[in-house]
């Protein structure tokens, strides 16, 4: 089976670790990190406490796969893009539809992102868990870019390109946390990122090209 039709038991897995990271933010969002157990998610995700720790180390992991689904449809929608096209606009037209929400399951994942942020302002660990999310995310898109700015594009602008891109999501989500501004229109997550993604980009070749 190809990697891109995942098994039976791999959809399950998935499956159970996003009911298990719901259940986390949920609690999060209710209690705080402090006020929260792994034996108290386990109870909400309706799993036992071996079947949470078989899946993560400790609480704050557990949110990991909420966090990090954005990144996931990003590069979805960056892996359709044929080589060859527009640099810049294929990375604006990817950011800003990966953050858009068109319906009530995407605006349902932006408003868990953000309370998972504003937890994380008091907790160290689910930080920590924000940052790996994110180095991973850079780590991943960088060959996806690699391959649509071509075989004699310039490696480090590449790797620029990568990082600049995924600070330019980390900083407009972080930044659109801290507000109460809804999940599309101005202030949103998708307009913030473009905005950051001009910013940090701006003077790229790439971006120019």
């Amino acid at each position: 089976m190809s990697p891109q039709q995942p098994s039976l038991t791999e959809r399950r897995k998935a499956a159970t670790q996003l009911d298990i990271a719901r259940a986390a933010a949920a609690l999060f969002t209710e209690r705080g990190p402090d006020g929260t157990t792994a034996e108290d998610i386990a109870h909400r995700a309706g799993v036992a406490l071996r079947t949470f720790y078989r899946y993560f180390r400790s609480k704050q992991d557990a949110v990991g796969p909420l966090l990090s689904g954005g990144g996931e449809r990003w590069r979805a929608l960056l892996e359709a893009a044929e080589p060859g096209s527009p640099f810049a606009e294929v990375l604006e037209r990817a950011v800003t539809d990966a953050l858009a929400a068109p319906d009530a399951s995407a605006v349902e994942q932006l408003t868990w992102t953000r309370g998972l942020l504003r937890a994380a302002d008091g907790d160290p660990a689910l930080r920590a868990v924000w940052y790996r999310v994110n180095q991973d995310s850079e780590e991943r898109l960088l060959p996806v870019l690699a391959r649509l700015a071509g075989r004699g594009a310039d490696p480090l602008e590449v790797r620029l390109a990568a990082a600049a891109a995924t600070a330019a999501v980390r900083v407009a989500l972080e930044a659109w946390a801290r507000t109460d501004a809804p999940a599309t229109g101005p202030g949103s997550p998708a307009a913030l990122a473009v905005r950051c993604l001009h910013e940090l980009m701006g003077g790229t070749r790439l971006f120019k090209e």
